[in-house]
């Protein structure tokens, strides 16, 4: 079967087209490879904003200390954790970028911070009373208005 010089040329130059895609796309690979582990290591950051319901916020961080803090805890005593803080704003804002609390959690790194880690073996421990833990968790979220979860990063003012 004769093939003609143009759909050889064709063929040759999609070949190459692969090729290069090929290997650009091993470089970028590898190159995210080695910047996950440089990462794997590090730790990572998300910060928790809570916007509770006017006049309820209080009763929203009686509810988390009695039943979220214990559990994430452990999970500094497992090492998952890092560290676990609470801030709160000094002053008002206007009610659209208003939140009341915000949870930083430092994870040993960012693996540990997106596996999926059930703690329902922690929860069973510390609330033997499950229906209580159940409604108390059902409540903590009742009073919101809103809740996000922001993964932040520091950036490094001295480099180039």
């Amino acid at each position: 079967m004769q093939i003609s010089k143009a759909k050889r040329r064709l063929v040759i130059a999609a070949l190459g087209l692969a090729a290069l895609l090929w290997s650009t796309t091993a470089g970028a690979g590898s190159q995210q490879s080695a910047m996950a582990a440089d990462a794997k290591d590090q730790p990572f950051v998300i910060e928790y904003y809570y916007k509770a319901k006017w006049g309820h916020a209080e009763e929203f961080l009686t509810l988390f200390k009695k039943n979220h803090y214990p559990v994430l805890k452990k999970e500094i005593e497992l090492g998952r954790m890092l560290k676990v803080s609470m801030t709160v704003p000094r002053y008002h804002t206007t009610e659209d970028g208003r939140w009341d609390y915000r949870v930083t959690i430092v994870f040993k790194n960012a693996a540990i911070a997106n596996d999926n880690f059930d703690s329902s073996a922690i929860i069973k421990q510390l609330y033997p009373d499950q229906d209580t833990y159940k409604k108390e968790e059902q409540r903590r979220f009742e009073v919101l208005d809103a809740h996000w979860d922001l993964p932040i990063k520091d950036v490094d003012l001295d480099s180039r």
